[in-house]
């Protein structure tokens, strides 16, 4: 998808896309625990959620870690920052920037550095990872830590099998991208988390139908239909159970955080 599809997906998923994501009431608990935890966060510390969207995981984070600075929440669609209400929370600040915008030094940030920042399923949209991240890292403050959060190379999902072939396709492999955060300079290891997820079938076959992942969005309508109907057959059953596997990729700058 090119940038400009990727905003306007977005945009049109804005007002039900934590609907979409809140695959149950565990899910963005769980992850948020482990985005901290990854990240070492403290209360002092200055963050950064670049991708953030609806800012779901970093308003989790921030009622977990009560920090001393807003997190920001960094996302080139307005539409989805404004799901932070008006005004937003005192512990949140949304931007509206690209990934790119605050690694080429575009868009001012109102921390000179950051100490922590992550990038939770949104590295597949950058178009030159190496570049990007590198630039992300020049943001941070000796001992600052960038995590990147993705999906492995090949997911178990319920989905038809022309869009698992396509996210093969598409996703980037999680140890080219630990090679990008060692050659910006960092300390880079790569590790996984798993989650179980328990799904009503045809809450998730309206959530494809709606093109959650924006994979699915170069699917036309008669495809996802046709899709849809391949996955009534394989899944008859009322639940669907599947695991949810992540990529934790974690990059440190080297020195001491004050």
């Amino acid at each position: 998808m090119e940038r400009r599809d990727v905003r306007g997906h977005y945009d049109e998923l804005a007002a039900e896309y934590d609907e979409y994501w809140i695959y149950g009431p565990h899910y963005v608990p769980w992850m948020s625990s482990r985005i901290a935890e990854a990240l070492r966060l403290a209360p002092r510390d200055r963050i950064a959620d670049v991708g953030s969207g609806t800012g779901l995981f970093a308003s989790e984070v921030a009622n977990q870690l009560r920090p001393r600075h807003p997190i920001l929440c960094v996302d080139p669609s307005e539409a989805m920052l404004s799901q932070l209400g008006t005004p937003p929370p005192a512990d949140l600040t949304p931007i509206v920037a690209s990934a790119e915008d605050i690694a080429e030094g575009r868009t001012r940030l109102p921390y000179e550095q950051l100490d922590a920042m992550w990038l939770k399923e949104s590295v597949h949209h950058v178009a030159d990872p190496a570049h990007t991240l590198r630039g992300l890292a020049d943001r941070l403050a000796p001992g600052g830590r960038l995590l990147v959060v993705m999906l492995p190379a090949t997911i178990q999902y319920p989905l038809f099998k022309a869009a698992l072939a396509r996210f093969e396709e598409l996703q980037p492999d999680p140890a080219v991208i630990e090679g990008h955060l060692r050659a910006a300079g960092l300390e880079a290891s790569l590790s996984y988390v798993e989650h179980e997820l328990r799904i009503d079938r045809d809450k998730y076959l309206g959530m494809v139908r709606a093109r959650y992942m924006s994979l699915l969005s170069t699917f036309s309508d008669s495809e996802i239909e046709k899709g849809i109907e391949e996955m009534r057959i394989a899944h008859p059953e009322p639940e669907l159970v599947f695991p949810d596997r992540f990529a934790f990729i974690l990059g440190r700058r080297r020195g001491e955080s004050v």
